[in-house]
């Protein structure tokens, strides 16, 4: 007879958990983690004020912390869809690794450290920020948007769009242009990367019930909208050289990146809605994320340039 794995029980009658400390590091989705973090940093660096060194990594710190706990909270929430999509099928909480009560206590305990170790030790603007992205994600886009709506997406993206503007106010204790258009830069930027996504992986949330805009409008719909997405994502990209945040060099990067932007959403918008490969679809992911990548990044090595010859040259 086969053997069938029983959970863990204590000595008081209690569930033990099963969970490894890699279990809770998947929780906090450290791919994402990792964008957020770098966003923040590129928002803390690029302020036109230095910060103490011990500041800025506790900044960065409750960011990436707070960031964890958004996705903790996710999983929690979207334990029952993630348990039918192949893309998230073995993530902690439906795999049974890891048992709701647990992800959602991790994320509540994470999210309050975060934002108060932020606001005592930093500043109050920044931590509010945090606080209200850590809320935006957890229940306007997990518990309502995603569910209800085709313009998930679309909406739900300011909670990624936030960190660069939460970085800036940890060194400047305010909100600046500059910082709104690095947060414009990655609403735009949202939509077309995460709709390329879905159209190769439509049925994963036709299963799920989750109305992604290939499932709604269709798959021509959705190309016309990831191509008009990539236009004005394209000009967006260079307005910090256009308002005089960032010298010509970043400027000319961001005119090349954005025109391959729209050289890849040409395809995707050209792709049959015979293509079952979806191979456009997949290039233009896949450049997407080198896209916002080599963007903040060109936008950092700006300002750290910048900055030293300014010095240099006092």
């Amino acid at each position: 007879m086969a053997l069938v794995d029983k959970p863990l029980i204590d000595e008081a009658g209690f569930r033990m958990s099963e969970a490894t400390a890699g279990d809770f590091f998947a929780l906090l989705k450290p791919r994402v983690m990792a964008l957020v973090v770098f966003t923040a940093f590129v928002g803390l660096v690029a302020a036109p004020v230095t910060i103490n060194p011990l500041l800025a990594v506790i900044a960065i710190l409750s960011i990436a912390i707070g960031a964890g706990a958004s996705g903790a909270l996710n999983m929690w929430y979207d334990a029952d869809i993630d348990a039918v999509m192949t893309r998230t099928a073995s993530r902690p909480v439906p795999a049974g690794r890891i048992q709701p009560g647990e992800a959602l206590t991790f994320g509540l305990v994470l999210s309050v450290l975060s934002v108060m170790t932020l606001g005592v030790l930093v500043n109050w603007l920044s931590a509010s920020l945090l606080a209200f992205t850590i809320f935006f994600y957890a229940v306007i886009y997990t518990m309502w948007l995603k569910r209800w709506t085709p313009q998930n997406i679309v909406i739900g993206g300011a909670a990624g769009a936030i960190p660069p503007v939460i970085g800036w106010a940890a060194v400047t204790g305010t909100i600046s242009l500059e910082s709104l258009v690095l947060f414009l830069i990655i609403f735009l930027w949202t939509p077309p990367h995460f709709w390329a996504l879905a159209l190769f992986k439509s049925e994963d949330y036709a299963r799920a019930g989750i109305p992604m805009m290939p499932n709604v409008a269709g798959q021509a719909s959705t190309r016309r909208q990831i191509f008009a997405y990539a236009l004005i994502l394209a000009p967006i990209g260079v307005l910090p050289w256009v308002l005089g945040f960032t010298t010509p060099a970043y400027g000319i990067a961001a005119l090349l990146l954005g025109a391959g932007f729209v050289w890849y959403a040409w395809k995707v918008l050209r792709m049959s809605d015979s293509d079952r490969e979806m191979k456009p679809a997949k290039a233009l992911f896949g450049y997407s994320l080198l896209y916002l990548f080599a963007i903040f990044a060109i936008y950092l090595a700006d300002s750290v340039v910048s900055r030293a010859l300014a010095i240099g040259g006092a």
